[in-house]
């Protein structure tokens, strides 16, 4: 996919030198001060205080971090206590920067495609991480996968979700990685139409086989979404190389539900099913693809999925 050089997105939250904590992180606070290390206008020391602090900074020191960092807030550039390493791996970091330009994509897409309609797209915020962090929808991991949260509009991807969709999934390459993230701002794109809310309100009041069509359906949704913003922004920039949509339809093949069964428990149970399967995952795509027409993905009234 050719994506350098474009625009990255401003509406990203990296937390990859933070992730693996658990809970919010709380600020140093140092006895004699009556605050943390963020408070203004610097740190005001008693006596006691400043042996206190002097601990600190040397304990920082010797864990290869920056003293300084306890007076100004800042990041350590060390390993953090109870928490992973911050340093990070500079392909990662090139990882990260390609996921940005193609949210900043997905922005100019969708703000184009409501404009036309006459309506005011309000993009989604990317949280990117690595362990666990929190979100508006409880605790999230690599174990969970990239997911949306309607109730902080916001996308949850842990960069080592693609090393296990390539390695153990068998679906490689960045237009892959660029698909699974069209398709959570797709759910951001369903969530802002009011079709999220209309699903997840009809839990509880259907049976557990209706619902979980609707589920479906609603899955099926945003990988048309995703096929939809693939066609825009190749016409658009001219994104594509060769095999790239290969690379989208075989991440789409590699979560189908029918194929994840067979996988984990060695036979599949339609009834079960929430996401869809691996070849209804691929057609919703490519029709969007083909289309580049929004409106042309109802698939909540569609009699064949």
């Amino acid at each position: 996919m050719k994506w350098k050089g474009r625009r990255q997105s401003r509406n990203v939250d990296d937390r990859r030198r933070s992730s693996g904590r658990i809970g919010r992180s709380r600020p140093i606070v140092i006895p004699g001060t009556g605050r943390g290390r963020g408070g203004p206008r610097g740190v005001q020391l008693g006596g006691g205080g400043l042996v206190v602090l002097l601990v600190i900074m040397g304990l920082v020191w010797v864990l290869g971090g920056n003293p300084l960092a306890v007076l100004t807030g800042g990041p350590s550039n060390g390993p953090m206590l109870g928490g992973q390493s911050a340093t990070i791996d500079p392909a990662d970091d090139e990882r990260a920067e390609f996921i940005s330009t193609v949210l900043a994509d997905t922005e100019q897409v969708w703000g184009d495609l409501f404009a036309r309609q006459g309506r005011t797209y309000q993009p989604p915020v990317l949280v990117l991480f690595r362990g666990q962090t929190e979100s508006g929808c409880g605790y999230a991991s690599a174990a969970t996968g990239p997911f949306y949260c309607p109730a902080d509009r916001k996308i949850y991807i842990d960069l080592s979700f693609y090393d296990q969709l390539a390695e153990r999934l068998g679906a490689p390459g960045d237009f892959a990685q660029a698909y699974v993230l069209a398709h959570e701002v797709g759910h951001h794109v369903q969530h802002l139409l009011g079709a999220t809310d209309r699903v997840h309100g009809a839990k509880g009041r259907v049976e557990q086989r209706e619902f979980n069509d609707l589920s479906v359906r609603l899955e099926l949704q945003a990988d048309f979404y995703a096929g939809v913003w693939a066609h825009h922004a190749e016409e658009r920039w001219g994104i594509l190389e060769p095999g790239d949509i290969d690379e989208a339809m075989r991440a789409a093949a590699a979560v189908g539900d029918d194929r994840l069964q067979k996988q984990s428990q060695g036979y599949v149970v339609p009834d079960s099913f929430t996401h869809g399967t691996s070849e209804q995952r691929r057609r919703w795509f490519v029709r969007g693809f083909e289309s580049g027409d929004m409106m042309a993905g109802d698939t909540f009234s569609a009699t064949r999925l």
